[in-house]
């Protein structure tokens, strides 16, 4: 039978989710590009494969905003609103604590949950993952922007004949013949052609590579040996960058999480999980480390306005500047860790939310009459009582140094995580950071679509 579909609400979104057996641990199924929590169970493959994953685990299953029976939303949702939204789900299915099993697209936001969450993530299962899409110098398994651009175009075949839906659909898994009509009716049923082209745009964007050593749960990486798209290598290199990931290559096994070598693949990850759990390491463990986004801020030029102002005229226009900046950090999820003089450090679980408080907070403290600069900077930070330490915090403030008068100056991987959110960039130069290892390629935040 197939499950009955709920909704959790994620913000202003409802996100219909399912769940399906009754297994020790909870295991959540994050789909790739596009799904449909429904009519998914009407392609054979897909079905028996989830049944498969339900009959060891508690499976939840979810459809992103925008996609299947999920909120249809403007555009395509980023990373970060995607974690929202499984967090939003996980807590609506009573789960607290859960494996993450990506799939595709799925992986890299998976990724980036187990690291932001490390309290949430018992596990973590990348399936024909990939940290990153287009090609670089360091990344020599990307694709080029054409091949990226004719593969787009491509895809968007499966809104014409069915002729065209399944020759599409032949180049991307190795299907079983009873599967091919019931997959050209889901995927058109999954999302509309502007949402898959505007997912498409976001996809192209993902670079998760500076976010994968900061992943510090067990980790298994499945790649398909017959993969079109993402060779093993690719796959092999990312589970080398995550400290101590199992990877796996399965023979016969493509891309898709359905169609043939889906047995293979539900097989490995049932060992790995269940083996996981009966260990013992499953158990809640508080974390020690976590992936954060810092934001410093500083008064420019607070000296002159101590003499013009006078220390009463000071203090007054101080608490008035703190009372506004922490407003600003309420009002976007921001942890406020330190006040030192003039300035601020505060930790946030996503980058768009920091990036959005920081463009806040310089906007509106001109109307106090002073002139706020921001660095901003994504990285892995220690836990000590309660509050976030390390390299990056001391990264973000040198960061935030650089910046000038009404700037918000943020690093590489803060951009890198913000694909699809509409904030723009300006190049803001390479810089040595003092007792930070290596240059530094930094970026001024100039429009801020929050």
């Amino acid at each position: 039978m197939r499950p009955e579909t709920r909704y959790a609400r994620s913000g202003e979104v409802s996100i219909a989710y399912q769940v399906i057996g009754d297994g020790p641990f909870d295991l959540v199924y994050v789909p790739g590009f596009v799904s449909h929590v429904d009519l998914r169970w009407a392609v054979p493959s897909f079905a028996r494969g989830l049944e498969q994953l339900a009959e060891f685990s508690r499976l939840i299953l979810f459809d992103k905003r925008g996609t299947g029976m999920s909120d249809p939303v403007s555009g395509a949702p980023t990373l970060e609103a995607r974690m929202d939204d499984v967090r939003a789900v996980m807590d609506a299915a009573g789960s607290r604590r859960a494996a993450i099993f990506g799939v595709v697209e799925g992986a890299p936001m998976s990724a980036l949950f187990a690291a932001t969450y490390p309290e949430r993530t018992a596990a973590l299962v990348l399936r024909s993952g990939f940290p990153r899409v287009i090609w670089a110098p360091d990344y020599p398994w990307g694709r080029t922007e054409e091949q990226y651009r004719v593969d787009a175009e491509r895809e968007l075949r499966i809104y014409g004949t069915r002729a065209d839906a399944e020759s599409v659909l032949l180049g991307l898994a190795a299907w079983h013949d009873e599967d091919v009509p019931a997959i050209v009716d889901y995927l058109r049923w999954c999302a509309s052609p502007g949402t898959l082209a505007a997912l498409a745009r976001m996809n192209r964007e993902i670079d998760v590579r500076h976010v994968l050593p900061a992943i510090r749960v067990p980790t298994l990486v499945l790649h398909g040996a017959e993969d079109p798209v993402v060779p093993p290598d690719a796959a092999a290199w990312m589970a080398g960058r995550i400290s101590g990931a199992r990877f796996i290559t399965i023979p016969g096994a493509t891309r898709l999480h359905f169609g043939r070598g889906t047995d293979a693949v539900n097989a490995e990850v049932r060992a790995f999980l269940t083996d996981l759990h009966a260990s013992g390491a499953w158990a809640d463990a508080e974390p020690d480390r976590v992936l954060a986004t810092i934001l410093f801020t500083d008064i420019v030029d607070s000296s002159a306005k101590v003499a013009e102002l006078g220390d009463r005229g000071w203090r007054d226009l101080l608490v008035r500047h703190h009372a506004l900046v922490r407003q600003r950090l309420a009002r976007f999820r921001g942890v406020e860790v330190d006040t030192a003089g003039d300035g601020f450090l505060a930790s946030f679980d996503g980058p768009a939310r920091a990036i959005a408080c920081a463009r806040s907070i310089v906007d509106d403290v001109r109307d106090l009459g002073l002139h706020v600069r921001a660095g901003l900077h994504t990285g892995e930070c220690e836990i000590a009582d309660g509050k976030v330490t390390g390299i990056a915090v001391h990264t973000g403030a040198r960061i935030a140094g650089l910046a000038g008068p009404g700037e918000v100056v943020a690093s590489s991987t803060v951009r890198d995580l913000v694909a699809g959110s509409g904030i723009s960039f300006a190049d803001h130069g390479r810089h040595a950071l003092k007792g930070v290892p290596g240059d530094w390629q930094l970026y001024r935040v100039v429009e801020s679509a929050g």
